[in-house]
């Protein structure tokens, strides 16, 4: 794991399973629109929280790209999951401001919850296919910004799936608190 701090917080990287984060107040889902068990991240985490998330989801949903919406952990070793949903590369646009939009709405979830902690996947990165050098500068950029702003969110964790990915946020997280 490397960490960053700023004046607002920190800002950390590093592989694992985002349903494994138990200093984490809360961990955000890669969802889909109708915030139901899938593949991926929302697959692992809804696994991995039990059928009483999927009943909490229900009535939340539909979200459309860009939203999210907050629910309890259920069996997960957190208090909070904040589901967003990500743009479809080449099909929901503006796709950066929709990818941007997700990371913000997601910390004021959480924020709003009182969480002190968040931990993200590389959303849209997978089967939405959105390329990860530019998700990574979008997703590092909106944090920076909005992370200042917030009342109670001082940490954030992008939990990514190998090396390499951990690699290009840790890159682009270093390059821009540098400038």
């Amino acid at each position: 794991m490397t960490t960053r701090t700023i004046p607002a917080g920190s800002i950390e990287c590093v592989t694992g399973d985002i349903t494994e984060q138990p200093d984490m107040d809360a961990v955000v889902n890669a969802a889909n629109a109708q915030l139901r068990p899938g593949g991926g991240v929302a697959g692992a985490i809804h696994r991995a929280a039990g059928p009483g998330l999927e009943q909490e989801c229900r009535p939340l949903a539909p979200i459309a790209p860009g939203q999210a919406v907050i629910t309890g952990g259920h069996g997960l070793p957190n208090r909070h999951v904040v589901h967003c949903l990500g743009p479809v590369f080449g099909h929901d646009e503006p796709a950066d401001e929709l990818l941007a939009a997700c990371y913000r709405n997601a910390l004021q979830q959480a924020d709003d919850a009182g969480a002190r902690s968040i931990a993200f996947p590389s959303i849209s990165t997978g089967a939405f296919g959105f390329p990860l050098e530019p998700a990574a500068r979008i997703a590092l950029r909106t944090v920076i910004v909005t992370l200042p702003g917030l009342q109670s969110v001082e940490r954030v964790r992008f939990v990514l799936r190998d090396t390499q990915a951990m690699e290009i946020h840790q890159r682009t997280r270093d390059a821009m608190l540098a400038g």
